[in-house]
């Protein structure tokens, strides 16, 4: 069926595509609206604001696919069989499932987009709007205490007091243990940047004990200081973890594990990323029914509408439940699996209703 395969897929193409540009101007308009509040802050105007929302626009298109996808595929098929196509089509010997098999296929090409906006364009787009924004508003990096941020690289603990939006640190502390637990040396720096042969410290004070408790104080203009800690894993902390590419969340949780720290988070939002070819799936095969209902006046509209709301549904019930595992402690591949099995059951369902 290459024919139908192809007037099918251009149909789902043009609508969905028209869909994608519907709900982007909408969710941008939105994105848009909530940078009002930050108006006048720092240096922070309407051009940073339109410049920030210009770029949270890959992430937002990488989020809207599923939906886009659902409406794309109902709207289409739906104007089909409002002009009896469809009804040819089956009364030309095509099963709903060689439809459906040629939606999915569509379907395909917009994952491998989405796949490559969510991996190669999203996050560096992302990063430099949150880079931008803190700069303009002239805000370092969140930290998660008061203390400033600390991470673990093995048995070295380390705390900057402040992370820059360009990632140089300020007020840092370097404590190192041996495999007793027992601390033998404490860098303190002024500021740190990053090159390519690692950390250098700039106005350093380190400290040593030995294994009777004596310490010995040195002073340095700069020190070079070797670790794991790189600019790559700090740049994670300008993002949230969906946020993050599929190849940074699996540095990042391995990063974790090796420092026993806490990554259902970050498991989460790289499972959800793993989800996204099946709900997109789940989204054109919960299409088909809709496209088969008896198409009286008004009942394009209410399939619409309908359609419209599952696609709501299913991006809240998503980020949602999501939540609901991270708080509750679940498994986060249940958290991020069980949204679209329970959507592609229902589809099952109803699909099986008008074979």
């Amino acid at each position: 069926m290459p024919l139908l395969d192809r007037y099918l897929g251009r149909i789902i193409l043009h609508y969905t595509s028209l869909s994608m540009l519907v709900l982007l101007g909408l969710f941008a308009f939105v994105q848009f609206l909530d940078q009002l509040g930050d108006l006048g802050k720092g240096e922070y105007g309407l051009l940073q604001a339109a410049c920030y929302t210009a770029l949270t626009l890959p992430r937002t298109v990488y989020e809207l696919f599923p939906m886009a996808m659902l409406l794309g595929t109902m709207l289409g098929l739906s104007l089909l069989a409002h002009d009896s196509e469809l009804i040819v089509m089956r009364a030309s010997g095509v099963s709903i499932w060689q439809i459906t098999r040629a939606a999915l296929k569509m379907g395909g090409l917009f994952v491998i987009v989405a796949i490559l906006i969510g991996e190669w364009v999203a996050p560096p787009s992302d990063a430099q709007a949150q880079r931008g924004r803190a700069e303009a508003l002239q805000q370092n990096i969140h930290q998660q205490t008061d203390s400033g941020l600390w991470l673990r690289d093995a048995r070295t603990y380390f705390n900057a007091g402040e992370v820059r939006p360009d990632l140089t640190l300020l007020k840092i502390n370097i404590f190192e243990f041996n495999a007793n637990r027992e601390l033998r040396a404490l860098i303190s720096a002024a500021r740190g940047e990053f090159n390519n042969r690692g950390w250098t410290l700039h106005k350093v004070s380190t400290t040593t004990l030995d294994a009777h408790g004596n310490s010995a104080t040195e002073q340095r203009d700069t020190l070079r200081w070797h670790s794991d800690i790189t600019p790559q894993i700090l740049s994670v902390l300008l993002l949230q973890p969906d946020q993050l590419s599929l190849s940074q969340l699996l540095r990042y949780v391995r990063y974790l594990d090796d420092n026993q720290q806490q990554t259902a988070a970050y498991q989460l939002a790289l499972w959800n990323k793993l989800m996204l070819p099946l709900s997109a799936a789940v989204m054109v095969v919960l299409a088909i029914p809709f496209a088969f209902v008896n198409l009286r006046s008004g009942a394009l509209g209410r399939s619409l509408f309908i359609g419209i709301m599952l696609g709501l549904s299913f991006y809240a019930l998503t980020k949602g439940f999501g939540y609901f595992a991270l708080a509750y402690g679940l498994p986060p591949l249940l958290g991020a699996t069980l949204p679209p099995l329970t959507f592609l059951l229902g589809a099952i369902v109803m699909l099986r209703k008008i074979v």
